[in-house]
């Protein structure tokens, strides 16, 4: 069995021998001349740069929680959405406004209320008395990045006006169907306490986010730091884009040429399937996770510099993409017991795949280096 998270998660950058990146700003140079050298670069290494320039800059916000910005990054180049959920002032609504600022894109922020509407997600069709037809006027979903700041404080009826926007990428209002703009991701920040007042999220919606992570309390020296560095300033009034939305759509191309051997496809409906078995949960993973998984996995497996995915990959998107899914007995509840806890026992009982790679890894990847398969 090997580790469960890899050491690092981002290479170096790739750009040093080619005169710079040549996405950072620069006032002399053309889009056009922009976009050829960046296509002259391998695709893992545009996505290696890419991702360090996008880690960098929200960890400028977010101090002290590079594990955190990982799974931020794997869920926006697997094409999914971020549900951030811990206690109040860990920096929620931080690291969701970090990572937009840093893509330059559409980016709206909608702050869930109690008489929050559907239509003022969705959008509504308002009557032209000049044209004497209904026009549509666009909601705050009609965005790259989508913030939702504390959605559980909002009712079901309006958390709902999310379920197709998340899954089909679309928008239905009075008949009318609108596409949305890709890349397409919400990132919603929620409470776990401070319940009065709140809708917890139903098992559909939950369902719907690729992964959940909790932030968790800074240690000393990075909350020393963060008291010297923000205390005075807030560093979210200067942070500038490093990437832009056609860049990550081209990103999240490589990300889905990533391979997966049929091995791993199995391991991974294997973990998935085991968390219907155990006695502890009364509802399990979906399908829909296993999908999840694998893209994650993918992205995982991108940032890393690997081509092909590896057990460690699925090993290190388990907890935070499959955690927030299952549904804990009374039994288990009342035992204390965390879906997180239980996810980690499980990746430690399912047998790894034997199987060397499907390819030999573009710049050295865990699994050649260490021989253990």
């Amino acid at each position: 069995m090997t580790s469960s998270t890899p050491p690092s998660a981002l290479p170096g950058n790739p750009y040093a021998a080619h005169g710079g990146d040549p996405y950072a700003h620069n006032g002399d140079q053309s889009t056009q001349q922009q976009h050829t050298q960046y296509r002259q670069v391998a695709p893992l290494d545009e996505l290696g740069a890419a991702a360090q320039r996008i880690a960098a800059n929200v960890e400028r916000v977010l101090v002290g929680k590079p594990e955190v910005v990982r799974i931020a990054l794997v869920t926006l180049l697997a094409e999914g959405h971020l549900l951030v959920e811990d206690v109040p002032g860990v920096g929620k609504t931080s690291l969701a406004k970090a990572l937009a600022r840093s893509i330059d894109c559409t980016v709206s922020r909608i702050q869930f209320t109690p008489d929050l509407l559907p239509s003022d997600v969705t959008g509504v069709s308002i009557f032209n008395r000049q044209t004497n037809e209904f026009e549509f006027r666009p909601g705050p979903v009609f965005a790259n990045i989508v913030v939702g700041d504390e959605i559980n404080r909002a009712s079901p009826k309006t958390q709902s006006a999310l379920l197709e926007c998340m899954e089909e990428e679309q928008v239905t209002v009075d008949a009318n169907t609108y596409h949305l703009e890709s890349p397409f991701m919400v990132i919603a920040t929620q409470n776990p306490i401070e319940m009065e007042g709140t809708y917890a999220l139903p098992e559909a919606q939950r369902d719907r986010f690729t992964a959940r992570v909790s932030i968790g309390y800074p240690d000393p020296a990075a909350e020393l730091a963060m008291v010297d560095e923000h205390s005075g300033h807030n560093p979210l009034a200067d942070l500038q884009p490093v990437s832009h939305a056609d860049q990550v759509k081209h990103l999240v191309e490589t990300v889905r040429a990533v391979k997966l051997s049929p091995d791993i496809r199995r391991y991974a409906v294997e973990l998935v399937s085991a968390t219907r078995r155990l006695p502890e949960i009364r509802i399990g993973a979906s399908p829909r996770s296993t999908l999840h998984l694998v893209r994650a996995a993918r992205a995982q497996a991108a940032l890393s510099g690997r081509d092909f995915v590896v057990p460690d990959d699925l090993h290190a998107v388990a907890v935070p993409v499959l955690a927030h899914r299952l549904v804990l007995t009374p039994e288990a509840q009342a035992g204390r017991r965390s879906p997180a806890e239980l996810i980690r026992a499980l990746v430690q009982r399912v047998p790894v795949p034997q199987s060397g790679p499907p390819a030999a890894p573009q710049s050295g990847g865990k699994w050649a280096a260490r021989g253990d398969r």
